[in-house]
């Protein structure tokens, strides 16, 4: 019998994913839905041939009614599949200004990568699809985040890689479908209070009926186009912020004659290493910041996240966490 061209596309994704992983233990993310399943099933095929051993996890948000019952079916369910080894992590999520959705990912992420360095695996596999990818895009496009936002979701960051970030949502039905494989649909997934889920069904639907088809994949191939983009001013900006630094903060002269896109990018990174949560540095932030290099007309200090703040003084900027006592300030 001919192999199922939806399994043959996942299986093919993930042997390209983890095709410099050894012999060593690889996590798979799987809350029990179509994406997840088909990547996990995938997973234990491949590592068949290549002696991984596979550790189903879900994670428990604890954000629906009976959701341990539903981590424990899902663990059963890896247990059928042929995983190595399962896990179901409860955590706890504290929205605190950040939204549910953002929340909930921050905690999932933390605990996935915890368990991975407990069981000695440097690979977290996430089962994100072309549609997520879409979808993320869109988002980033409508609250006008910049060049980062839309290049959307990154295709891995330790220790996390997404494998089917070309494969879409259609592919991993059909392929749980060839394999007869039961998958669960989350009612979060069509509740209209979740920004994604209004995207999901009402926003790209309309997109495809006015603009013609293939609006998913041509925004998931932005963001494949800018990714390239963005990781290279990332690079540069590394470099250069090296360059600019001094022993007590950043050289102001080297930072005026940077590239504005690289020196903004400069100033987010150096607050983020001084204690700015990188998730609350908004492009308001980053602006102050600049206002002090290029718009300087005595401004005292700057207020960051995380208790920090931006002064400057002779001829540097200096990062401070708020309440620690300055000298007397000589603007340069």
């Amino acid at each position: 019998m001919a192999l199922d061209p939806a399994v043959a596309a996942v299986r093919l994704a993930v042997r390209a994913s983890l095709n410099d992983v050894g012999q060593q233990p690889v996590v798979v993310a799987c809350s029990g839905g179509a994406d997840s399943l088909a990547l996990l099933v995938a997973t234990i095929f491949e590592a068949r041939r290549a002696q991984w051993r596979v550790i189903g996890v879900t994670v428990d948000h604890g954000l629906q009614e009976g959701s341990l019952a539903r981590a424990d079916a899902v663990v059963r369910q890896m247990v059928r599949l042929g995983v190595h080894e399962t896990a179901a992590v409860s955590v706890a999520v504290a929205p605190a200004g950040r939204g549910l959705e953002a929340a909930a990912r921050e905690a999932r992420y933390a605990a996935l990568g915890e368990l991975a360095e407990e069981r000695g695996a440097e690979v977290v596999l996430l089962g994100h699809t072309l549609d997520d990818q879409a979808e993320t895009v869109l988002m980033g496009l409508a609250r006008g985040s910049g060049g980062r936002s839309i290049a959307g979701m990154r295709h891995g960051f330790h220790p996390f890689r997404r494998p089917l970030l070309g494969i879409t949502r259609n592919q991993t039905e059909a392929a749980c479908a060839a394999e007869e494989i039961e998958f669960w649909r989350d009612p979060h997934n069509v509740d209209p209070r979740f920004t994604r889920a209004r995207v999901r069904h009402r926003v790209l639907p309309v997109l495809e009926e006015e603009l013609g088809p293939g609006i998913a994949p041509a925004l998931a191939r932005t963001a494949d186009l800018l990714q390239d983009d963005m990781a290279a001013l990332d690079s540069i900006a590394e470099h250069t912020l090296e360059k600019v630094r001094t022993d007590t903060g950043l050289d102001v002269g080297a930072l005026e004659i940077t590239e504005t896109a690289v020196r903004r990018r400069v100033l987010r990174l150096a607050a983020a290493a001084a204690g700015c949560p990188p998730g609350e540095l908004f492009r308001v932030h980053v602006l102050a910041m600049d206002d002090l290099v290029c718009g300087y007309h005595g401004q005292q200090r700057i207020e960051l996240p995380g208790r920090v703040h931006l002064v400057r003084v002779s001829g540097e900027l200096r990062f401070r966490k708020t309440g620690d006592e300055p000298p007397p300030p000589v603007a340069g």
